[in-house]
């Protein structure tokens, strides 16, 4: 079983120093013998998925300006497909290693002006089943609200779903600047019904967490154009380093073992200012059937 692990230091760096020996995996609480090791730096396949609401609409001049932050980061063999959504998903851009066709193509983006469809959950579920079968290390980087209209069923099942995926779910909230305005008591005319309050993007904010965190991920809640910027530049470090750590699983029962990864350095090392690090991996995977009948 392969676990893909970001460990970062406390300013969101990747830290590339460690060594097979500084990594403990459990499985179920047990601990288990890494049985291979490598930090990777590899080409990544990454979504950029995008709301195609008003959230968007409204801050384009600042997200998506940004957004090139993120392109500019990433390396010329990276590649990069561009899908909305609001009803369900719309690819925009198969995968193409050209980051200037990615650019354009968030130019022409479209978008509706109202909150009455944004199904998050399903859209989601989609792009991580049609994701099954591309090779390599996956990566969706979600810019949203979190706002999510999708059936309630639908949540649970993509929860499901992104911790056995080994797909990592990077969240970017798009609420920051709404979010002030509401606080200031400002309405957009323009919307087909008023914007969310302040209960509803707190609500949004904690799906985006639940879903990054399913997948060993991270969820960003930028208030600024800076901080966009800098958010870009660090996401572009995670989509293509990782750790990479594999063990046996301890049984073939075919359920859903949840997986921890803990980095522990030695004492002579860990005594040159016992470093904290912030360690991301996936929450759990799917044990293979038995081979009895």
């Amino acid at each position: 079983m392969d676990v893909g692990v970001i460990v970062t230091d406390t300013h969101g760096h990747f830290v590339g120093s460690l060594g097979r020996e500084d990594f403990h995996v459990f499985d179920n609480g047990s601990e288990q013998t890494i049985t291979d090791f490598a930090a990777i730096d590899q080409p990544g396949q990454i979504v950029l998925l995008i709301e195609a609401g008003p959230a968007v609409y409204l801050l384009e001049s600042s997200h998506l300006k940004a957004a090139y932050s993120l392109l500019n980061g990433l390396s010329s063999n990276d590649s990069v497909a561009l899908i909305h959504y609001n009803n369900a998903p719309q690819t925009v851009l198969d995968f193409t290693v050209d980051k200037r066709a990615v650019a354009s193509a968030l130019q022409l983006l479209q978008f509706n002006l109202g909150f009455g469809s944004l199904n998050l959950s399903s859209s989601l579920s989609s792009v991580v089943d049609s994701l099954t079968h591309v090779p390599g290390k996956k990566t969706i980087v979600l810019l949203s609200t979190g706002i999510d209209t999708s059936p309630e069923n639908e949540s649970s099942l993509v929860l499901q779903k992104l911790k056995t995926s080994g797909i990592r779910l990077l969240a970017v909230s798009l609420v920051g600047e709404l979010r002030a305005s509401v606080s200031a008591g400002k309405k957009k005319s323009s919307m087909e019904r008023p914007t969310p309050g302040q209960q509803e993007f707190a609500e949004a904010d904690q799906w985006l967490r639940q879903l990054a965190e399913a997948t060993g991920g991270r969820a960003y809640f930028p208030t600024n154009t800076k901080e966009l910027r800098v958010i870009y530049e660090q996401i572009s470090q995670l989509v293509r380093h990782e750790y990479s750590l594999a063990f046996a699983p301890p049984s073939r029962d075919g359920f859903t073992h949840l997986i921890e990864v803990r980095v522990s350095l030695p004492p002579a090392r860990a005594l040159k200012g016992s470093p904290v690090f912030r360690v991301d991996h996936r929450q759990a995977y799917l044990a293979p059937p038995s081979d009895k009948p």
